[in-house]
């Protein structure tokens, strides 16, 4: 192809001088048509080239995960270049990785239209819709995705997720057995079944498929950290602790397993080891909420209530919708002898859904 667009442009560098020996007026009408095909294969072979360049520099560009000029470049590509489909593609990916969703989906859908086959496309125009909330036209794709090529475990694993998201529980765990049946070591798909797991009330099958995960995966901090979730349901306190641990060992700065084991010391009344790991939680994170709901129980518990209704007051601050630090500071106050700003709070949390709130309303105010 190369060598044939070289003896074209060859051509047309001859062809370029002979007519300016002849002059315009002595063209034949075969011989313009010919000259101006010439420029038109010109012209293409320009927009072909700096349409590639284009390319490669989003390419670059996404390699560094710079999405948003990769973007830049890949539509560049594109106008040079409308039927280059790579180009399509990789913008479409940049524009997931960003969350433009809508922009994805819109940009894969051109490139179907010339590439009607390419399971990839459907793939990643799945996870746009899915992430756009489109759930419906998101299922058609990786249906579509999954009839195309049967093999993709990846297909499967994101199927679960979108039926995990609409708490299709035993559907997502149908989706996620295929994909581990494709591949049994893809260790989020351990992880995802047994989040399916815990939902049902299966408690014990989900630390086995979590421990499956982490060990798949050692370096899954998050695995270890459902481990001992879902220990502390199971009211396997000793347990939870020793699964956190593990998850700090893998990743020393992992704030939700310092909240955790936070909140699993809390339960055993272990309050000065409660407020280590919280304090700890908030000095990686000063503005993870939950740690000041819980450094509100905590304090509350060792009887220094104004220091319980400051905790809460962080946390409500940050959030003016987090209901538990309304609970929290409901209880604080009632302490501190300000029941009507205790009232207060338990009737703001019961508007935002708290079932606690509404308790302590019910019980206490009216």
């Amino acid at each position: 192809m190369n060598m044939i667009k070289a003896l074209v442009l060859g051509v047309a560098v001859i062809f370029s001088s002979f007519a300016f020996s002849q002059g315009e007026e002595e063209l034949t009408p075969e011989e313009k048509a010919y000259r101006d095909s010439i420029m038109r294969v010109n012209a293409d072979n320009a927009n072909i080239a700096a349409s590639q360049e284009a390319y490669n520099k989003g390419v670059e560009a996404f390699k560094k995960k710079d999405y948003k000029a990769a973007i830049g470049f890949y539509q560049t590509s594109i106008d040079k270049d409308p039927n280059f489909t790579a180009a399509l593609y990789n913008k479409a990916v940049c524009e997931v990785e960003l969350q433009k969703f809508k922009e994805a989906a819109a940009t894969l859908t051109k490139m179907i239209e010339l590439k009607p086959g390419y399971f990839k496309a459907y793939f990643q125009r799945g996870r746009a819709y899915q992430g756009s909330g489109d759930y419906l036209s998101a299922e058609k794709d990786y249906q579509k995705a999954i009839s195309i090529n049967p093999s993709s475990f990846k297909a499967y694993y994101n199927f679960g997720t979108l039926k995990y998201l609409q708490n299709d529980f035993k559907g997502a765990i149908e989706m996620y057995d295929k994909s581990i049946e494709l591949n049994p070591k893809y260790a989020y798909a351990y992880n995802d079944r047994g989040s399916c797991k815990r939902n049902l009330g299966k408690f014990q099958e989900a630390v086995n498929d979590y421990e499956m995960a982490a060990k798949m995966n050692p370096k899954m901090a998050f695995a270890l950290n459902n481990v001992g979730t879902t220990k502390k349901k199971m009211k396997d306190y000793e347990g939870a602790l020793e699964a956190f641990n593990r998850a700090l060992s893998v990743d020393k700065n992992f704030k939700e397993a310092y909240s955790n084991r936070g909140s699993t010391n809390i339960a055993q009344n272990r309050y000065e080891d409660a407020k280590k790991d919280l304090e700890k939680c908030l000095e990686i994170d000063p503005k993870y909420i939950p740690a000041y709901s819980k450094l509100s129980c905590v304090y509350f518990n060792l009887e220094d209530y104004k220091k319980a209704e400051e905790m809460a007051t962080k946390a409500i601050n940050m959030d003016k919708n987090y209901a538990n630090g309304y609970v929290n500071r409901g209880i604080a106050r009632e302490r501190l002898r300000n029941q009507a700003g205790a009232c207060q709070d338990w009737k703001k949390a019961n508007e935002l859904g708290s079932d606690l709130g509404k308790q302590y309303y019910s019980n206490n105010c009216n």
